[in-house]
């Protein structure tokens, strides 16, 4: 059945509504033969403006995840959380329904509409932005290590390797956020594949851009790549030559001449953890004396090099230092604190902030997440956090 106008007026003067407060334009909406599409059928994603944007403009959203994983949604830069949000409000698909605001723009004399339903929904997916899952490229990546170009392991196919679009396709994260991480993890594209190299071939590489500066006695504020390729091409490949470089360096450019500007705080970071990566524990007075004796001449050891990296125990004697890297440690926020708090019952700020500051999301503190998981008192006039829940 179709209404009339008067049906129309008839049900907004019992409403107590002034149709002169009203568009003239009515819609009646009604379940026709053709209303197919029943709730599950279809499902509505909750987009803020500027992923609607995105869309608009022929980008595409992605959803990522394997069986056992939460699903995210993934633009080319950000991550979030795929959470359904239940409504009490029914809500209806109506192909070309249109809006107030398009209405008003026709200027459409007074009409009535008459609308079929196309089907109804009571839930839709709720987007929230979380930090990408990164942890699991790192774990895909030391599968199969880079040691060299003549290593047996290169000899050997059957071990796995990842491409750009393996890594996309597996890792929870946005496209920007994979390669950043890539970055971060010194990984490198070699034939197609990215990989991590294994720790002592990257080390051995160091040694040897670190003993032709020596000998050359350049700065390493300016050291030149064209020479360092003609110099150690025949122990290594200018590839890997120029990506230890770019691990260790700032890349810059000179009257047409490209130089590498190395970091004492990486090198140092670098040697401390193969120092430390065979030793439970060291001693730290002893550890701070091979340290320094172990990086190139000239370049000064500090104990906040190694934040994220290892660990002082000054309640022990002697004093002790140990491995203890960030990326280690879980992803998870409430598994992140009952690692830490398992391993130390009480800890100051500056001790913890290292291993947590990386789970800070947008608009969030170290001190907003330290308040959430832990409980602070003051021990010896110093200011320390411990679990709240019993750590088994």
């Amino acid at each position: 059945m179709r209404r009339t106008r008067d049906e129309v007026d008839a049900t907004l003067q019992i409403a107590k509504l002034n149709a002169a407060e009203l568009l003239p334009t009515v819609h009646c909406l009604g379940f026709g033969p053709g209303a197919s599409a029943a709730a599950g059928d279809f499902c509505l994603l909750e987009l803020e403006p500027s992923l609607c944007q995105q869309l608009e403009a022929g980008h595409s959203l992605v959803i990522r995840g394997d069986k056992d994983e939460k699903a995210v949604l993934c633009s080319k830069d950000k991550t979030y959380d795929l959470k359904i949000a239940d409504t009490s409000n029914m809500l209806l698909f109506i192909p070309g329904c249109k809006t107030p605001d398009q209405m008003k723009m026709e200027e459409t004399q007074c009409n009535i509409i008459h609308t079929e339903i196309f089907g109804f929904s009571n839930n839709y997916w709720e987007l929230r932005r979380c930090r990408p899952k990164l942890k699991k490229l790192k774990k895909l990546l030391m599968e199969n290590t880079y040691e060299g170009p003549d290593s047996q392991k290169e000899k050997d196919s059957n071990h796995s390797k990842y491409t750009t679009e393996d890594l996309l396709d597996q890792i929870q994260a946005s496209e920007e956020e994979i390669m950043a991480q890539l970055q971060v993890l010194n990984a490198c594209e070699i034939g197609g594949y990215w990989r991590i190299l294994e720790f002592d071939y990257e080390m051995k590489l160091l040694n040897h851009i670190t003993q032709l500066v020596d000998s050359e006695s350049w700065s390493f504020s300016k050291v030149p790549l064209n020479t360092c390729l003609q110099e150690l091409g025949p122990l290594e490949t200018e590839e890997m030559i120029g990506h230890c470089l770019k691990c260790y360096g700032k890349r810059y450019t000179e009257e047409g001449e490209v130089y590498f500007e190395l970091s004492a705080d990486k090198i140092c970071r670098a040697t401390a953890e193969m120092l430390l990566q065979n030793a439970v524990k060291f001693n730290l007075a002893e550890f701070q004396e091979v340290w320094q004796q172990s990086v190139p001449e000239g370049v000064i050891t500090r104990l906040d090099q190694l934040k994220g990296l290892a660990l002082v125990d000054r309640h022990s004697r002697p004093e002790i230092i140990f491995l203890l890297k960030v990326d280690d440690l879980p992803e998870d926020n409430q598994e992140r604190f009952n690692s830490l708090f398992s391993l130390r019952e009480k800890w100051t700020e500056e001790d913890i902030a290292p291993y947590i500051e990386d789970l800070c999301g947008e608009k969030q503190t170290i001190g907003a997440l330290l308040t959430k998981y832990s409980r602070s008192s003051i021990q010896n006039g110093v200011k320390v956090y411990n679990s709240r829940r019993p750590i088994s």
